[in-house]
């Protein structure tokens, strides 16, 4: 016996103005058995949880970077 989905969520690819995902909503509405489409407006958690992402990504690689170079070349 399979699962069954009562919903899916879908993450764009950068963020965008209202007006201009109205054509998205509007699209994804048309697709067979849609019954509701909402947004979720970028707040300032966003925002704190990009830069922190951010962050560890660059530090991550300045680690890379530094192994690296301790590394003895052949």
């Amino acid at each position: 016996m399979t699962d069954r989905v009562k919903g899916l969520i879908v993450a764009l690819d950068s963020d965008y103005r209202t007006d201009d995902v109205e054509s998205i909503v509007n699209a994804i509405m048309m697709v067979k058995g849609v019954q509701k489409v909402t947004t979720c407006v970028v707040d300032a958690d966003d925002w704190q949880n990009r830069v922190r992402i951010r962050l560890e990504l660059i530090k991550k690689l300045w680690d890379v970077l530094e192994d690296d170079k301790k590394t003895p070349k052949n």
